[in-house]
């Protein structure tokens, strides 16, 4: 699971260094200790089934599964291998398994360079790393834009909250200037969402704005560390156009750079940054929009290094005369951030939990729908999809070119990163109160023997940040189960994220419980064949937010 969309895209192909060296010798008798351990202990056929998925998928020959890396490709093909020998009919390109998705990195060239005419004045440069940071374009070798600048505050547009940043002002053709992140007084998926950059940039594009810049924030709290040119030609990633460009939220509109409070008050004035940086730091900051005079212009440079990883895709054909031409899906990423870069000892970010052991499930419930001798009335799709750590590449590009006509897509469920280290007593199912699938969820989570909890971290926004939110965005209701943390739980999920997430200690070492596995695997199922089975598809909650913006279909 990624931990910020702004962080994982910074992860980049390039990270797979080496693992530690040593000699093949004692990489062969190192790895047949591990796996004499790790299979001295027998279990029953299901949880050694899971257990088997995750000793390769998790291993140290994979590296970490990285999106574009070879040991990447040969975790596809296992995946592919799986998907044949449980039944599955392949659903990717050209009759086989795989969905090529193409993939693209990408980073700011240079400096660039950035001014501000005040009316009537010349034109003053602004100083690379004091007071600007380049931001790259994934959609453009080169950007040029010169145009006024409007002040937008946090750029969102929320009538459910009362909240609209561009009231009074007009972004059209013009540079916006706002700050990043949300109001703590939206609830906590909806608070994830209008943060995200891609939102912004959207809700820009929509009031007809050319560019964006983004301001540092003058909250002490905000300010982790100085403003600093440090790491900003940093290569991303995302899917890679026919041009070999990237793909961009609002390719019209883009995130131009970074000013800091110093290239701030030379755009605004120091009277007018003043009462900006006050507004900012207010308890519950609001802010009041403002036009400036004059023009900002930009320019920045992008260079784009061309890659490609795939998506594994297999179904289980629905017999309903009717319903089987509607699709159920079931994703869950394969992809893992690889091998860190320097340091001392182990380095290799080996994914057991994030996400070998979504993966595991993905297979094992595909096993359970062609074993069952009845098979589903709508058609059932089994997707592991790349990219998912890079910001969730390989679902945007299934979405985008998905291998079955979207409108039949009915539901995602989706299986990413469930804590398996402690018997749950409860169970999270993120998005289900949104749609018609929280009974179902509801159903399906009573039948092995636990109770729904809300979301015990709503200011994590953990609806928005896993591949389904990809499907939500096409307007398909999703949801996203979690094993709960009562009781027992809260312990070992609390220090899995402190110490072992996104780090080498999510291996095979960690004391994950198998049978935990199973009964995450039967829950999902029962999920996925209530909808499968169902005489209605899903539909939202009459109203719902993402519902109604995305134009799903609705309740009445």
């Amino acid at each position: 699971m990624i931990r910020t969309l702004g962080a994982l895209a910074a992860l980049t192909l390039a990270a797979s260094a080496p693992a530690q060296t040593s000699t093949p010798a004692t990489q062969a008798n190192t790895a047949a200790a591990q796996a004499n351990a790790l299979l001295n202990r027998a279990l029953p056929a299901d949880q050694a089934a899971m257990k088997a998925h995750v000793l390769f998928l998790a291993s140290d020959a994979m590296k970490g599964r990285e999106a574009g890396s070879p040991e990447f490709d040969i975790a596809a093909q296992y995946v592919a291998a799986q998907f044949y020998a449980v039944g599955l009919r392949p659903a990717g390109d050209a009759g086989g398994y795989l969905q090529t998705v193409p993939l693209v990195v990408y980073k700011a060239a240079d400096e660039g360079t950035m001014a501000w005419t005040a009316s009537g004045g010349k034109a003053q440069p602004l100083v690379f790393g004091t007071d600007y940071i380049p931001a790259a374009n994934p959609a453009r070798a080169e950007t040029q834009v010169a145009a006024p600048v409007v002040f937008a505050g946090r750029g969102i547009v929320a009538p459910q909250y009362g909240v609209d940043d561009y009231a009074g002002i007009d972004a059209r053709g013009r540079i916006v200037a706002i700050f990043a992140g949300a109001p703590g007084t939206f609830a906590g998926e909806e608070r994830a969402y209008f943060a995200a950059a891609a939102t912004k940039a959207q809700i820009a594009a929509a009031h007809g704005a050319i560019g964006i810049v983004m301001l540092e924030s003058p909250r002490p709290a905000a300010r982790q560390r100085p403003f600093s040119a440090s790491g900003y030609a940093n290569p991303r990633t995302t899917w890679a156009t026919p041009a070999g460009t990237g793909t961009s939220p609002a390719p019209t509109t883009p995130v131009l750079g970074t000013l800091s409070q110093a290239g701030a008050t030379k755009l605004f004035g120091s009277v007018a940054w003043s009462k900006i940086a006050a507004q900012a730091k207010a308890d519950k900051p609001a802010y009041t929009p403002l036009s400036l005079s004059g023009t900002l212009s930009a320019t920045t440079h992008t260079a784009f290094t061309p890659g490609a990883s795939s998506n594994v895709i297999g179904v289980v054909p629905g017999a309903d005369p009717v319903l089987a031409k509607e699709v159920v899906i079931l994703s869950a990423h394969l992809d893992h951030i690889g091998v860190s870069a320097g340091g001392e000892g182990d380095r290799i970010n080996n994914g057991a939990l994030d996400n070998a052991i979504g993966i595991a499930s993905l297979i094992e419930e595909a096993r359970r729908f062609t074993a069952s001798g009845k098979p589903p009335r709508r058609t059932v799709m089994f997707l592991a999809v790349t990219g998912e750590e890079k910001g969730l590449i390989g679902s945007s590009y299934f979405v985008d070119h998905p291998t079955v006509p979207l409108a039949d897509i009915v539901a995602d469920v989706n299986l990413d990163m469930p804590v398996l280290l402690y018997r749950f007593e409860d169970m999270i199912a993120f998005g289900a109160q949104r749609s018609t699938l929280g009974p179902i969820v509801a159903r399906a989570v009573g039948a092995v023997g636990v109770g729904l909890s809300p979301d015990p971290m709503p200011e994590q926004g953990f609806f928005t940040r896993s591949d389904h939110f990809n499907f939500v965005r096409k307007g398909i209701p999703s949801v996203f189960l979690w094993p709960g943390i009562k009781g027992a739980g809260k312990a070992p999920f609390e220090d899995f994220l402190a110490n072992r997430y996104h780090r080498p200690g999510d291996d095979l070492t960690q004391p994950i419980l198998w049978d935990q596995g199973v009964r995450f695997v039967a829950t999902n199922y029962a999920i996925a064949r209530e909808i499968a089975d169902g005489d209605a598809r899903p539909v939202w909650n009459k109203g719902d937010y993402f519902g109604t913006t995305y134009k799903g279909p609705m309740a009445r």
